[in-house]
Order: structure tokens, then C-alpha cells, then sequence
């Protein structure tokens, strides 16, 4: 019996986390029974991060698109990436919201924008630059493991035919 395994970038947005009332994104270190202990990814400092405070883990965060389909967080990094040819995003803290969803619709020209506010894209941004920044730049997602298993069992199939009589 195989256990399936969890993409690469998966696992990586998984441990990212944002909360509520604090700045930045945070990295999860350890689970305890009534608390996480969490690293800042801007100072790394650790707190303590109780089940009553509300937090978010990056892995689990998508983006509205006119087609319906929701965009997950690790490709519009990925795209941001391409765009930007892995260096951090230069813009203003100023930024207008014209310009804000200019530079979007060249990474995700799909996004609605109705519902995806100049706010939520600049929180992607700054997110982008603070992994990139830190050194959590791979967003590549490995090749599924599906997919490498039914060519494995095919080989072998083919590779039993061979040898008999």
C-alpha cells in the first residue's frame, strides 16, 4: 500500500502562516496541545500562538477568477516568479489601485475583479517578497506521484510479458 505524497509547495505554504492582528507571515516550529509555536519570518522571533487566535495557513488560501475555478496561492507565487525572474517585487507602499491590479492581471489575468480587492493584492505581494526575501522562493510543485507510479507499474508489466515464454 502507497500513502500518497504531498506536493512540495504544499507542504511548504502549510507551515506559512498568517495571523490576525500581527504583521508578516509567520513559520509553524512545533504543535503543542493548546498552542503552536510560530517564527517570524521578518525578525525570527517565536511566540507562542494559542487555538483562540485566528490564523491562516498560506496552503490553504485561493483567489477568486472569472472562470469560476479558484487560483491556489502557490501558483500566483509561481507566476509572480516567472514574472519577476525570482527577485522580490519593487513597488511603493503608495501604490495606487489602478496600478495594483494592472501588474495582477499580468500574473493572473483571469482574477476577478469584482471580488479581489487592491488590498488583498497588495497582501500577496508583500507575502511574495517576505518568502522570497527569507529564502522560501521554491514554489515548483513536484510532478504527482500518480503519475510516476503508473509508469513504474507499467514498466514492470511490460518488463513480466517480456519474460514469458
Amino acid at each position: 500500500m502507497q500513502r500518497k505524497r504531498k506536493k512540495k509547495t504544499e507542504i511548504m505554504l502549510k507551515d506559512m502562516l498568517s495571523l490576525s492582528g500581527k504583521p508578516g507571515l509567520f513559520k509553524l516550529i512545533s504543535k503543542g496541545k493548546n498552542m503552536f509555536i510560530v517564527e517570524s519570518l521578518s525578525d525570527g522571533t517565536r511566540i507562542p500562538v494559542y487555538s483562540s487566535d485566528k490564523m491562516v495557513s498560506l496552503g490553504d488560501i485561493t483567489m477568486f477568477t472569472n472562470s469560476g475555478d479558484a487560483a491556489r496561492l502557490s501558483q500566483i507565487f509561481l507566476s509572480i516568479k516567472q514574472k519577476e525572474n525570482g527577485e522580490t517585487i519593487s513597488f511603493s507602499s503608495s501604490i495606487n489601485p489602478v496600478e495594483l491590479r494592472n501588474y495582477f492581471a499580468q500574473v493572473l489575468p483571469d482574477f476577478d475583479r469584482d471580488k479581489v480587492y487592491p488590498s488583498d493584492i497588495k497582501k500577496v505581494m508583500n507575502w511574495y517578497n517576505l518568502l522570497v526575501k527569507s529564502g522560501y522562493a521554491d514554489f515548483e510543485e513536484e510532478p504527482a506521484p500518480e503519475a510516476e507510479d503508473n509508469n513504474e507499474a507499467k514498466e514492470e508489466k511490460e518488463t513480466k510479458e517480456e519474460q514469458q515464454p
